[in-house]
């Protein structure tokens, strides 16, 4: 399996071009290694450019993008996976996800055209989003390519032990969005008390919890260059304060499903 660098730069909600562009530029001048786009999110033409703009050689980069629901589809698959890397400027992504599994999503057909993608040079490695343990095991009876990735939403409010445990046992990474918590991290008291105890934000500190967890890789989030380079450095979390957010037993799902799945 390979290594997914950590942390990532997630880019969903950045859709103006020239700022998008510019914080992928500057993002990869100040140590990312591994980018996530989606067809979703309407910027793949503005990553590849800030991926071309940057004097990071590409070969360095895991760069990974998702096809839309209503593109699962195998024919669709096919077409729209050539359309994004034409958008990205690249031969082949490293990464190419199924983002959530509804719509056009049958895993019988659309599975084996991910295998396709593989096959012809088109990705490197084949990842799902939005998975359950369930629908894990259903994919991973179709798919030819061992899935890499399955990419969550995950933060001390929703820690997903069960699905993590499930993924770890399979070598598959759990790649983590919403790692900063959408702003709602500081209603959180233990992230609060911690995050004042370390002089750093509530986020942050949610943000090192995700990085300290075995297996999970967060995609945080950020434009400005020192959001950028705070998100790489959070704090090192003690094992007793790993056990104190551990312990939080409040739960919220932050994103709504069926909104993020039709989003456009």
């Amino acid at each position: 399996m390979p290594t997914i660098p950590s942390p990532g730069l997630g880019t969903s909600g950045n859709d103006d071009p020239d700022q998008c562009a510019e914080t992928l530029r500057t993002a990869l001048d100040v140590g990312y290694r591994h980018v996530d786009t989606a067809q979703m999110y309407d910027n793949e033409a503005a990553v590849g450019e800030g991926i071309a703009a940057s004097d990071v050689p590409r070969e360095e980069v895991l760069l990974a993008t998702k096809v839309h629901p209503s593109n699962l589809a195998p024919e669709d698959v096919r077409e729209t996976t050539d359309e994004s890397l034409d958008r990205l400027g690249v031969d082949a992504v490293d990464l190419l996800y199924v983002h959530w599994p509804t719509g056009a999503y049958d895993a019988e057909a659309t599975l084996p055209a991910f295998d396709e993608a593989r096959d012809a040079g088109k990705t490197r490695h084949v990842g799902v989003s939005n998975f359950t343990v369930d629908l894990l095991e259903a994919a991973e009876d179709i798919l030819d390519a061992p899935i890499v990735a399955n990419q969550v939403e995950m933060h001390p409010l929703l820690p997903q032990d069960d699905l993590l445990d499930y993924c770890r046992d399979r070598d598959i990474t759990v790649v983590a969005y919403a790692p900063l918590m959408q702003g709602e991290a500081g209603e959180v008291d233990v992230l609060a008390d911690l995050a004042d105890e370390y002089d750093a934000t509530p986020e942050a500190v949610s943000l090192a919890w995700l990085a300290q967890r075995e297996g999970v890789v967060p995609i945080p989030k950020a434009t400005g260059e020192a959001h950028l380079r705070a998100n790489l450095a959070p704090p090192e979390l003690t094992d007793d304060e790993v056990a104190r957010i551990d312990a939080i037993d409040e739960r919220e799902r932050l994103i709504d499903p069926d909104a993020a799945a039709w989003n456009q």
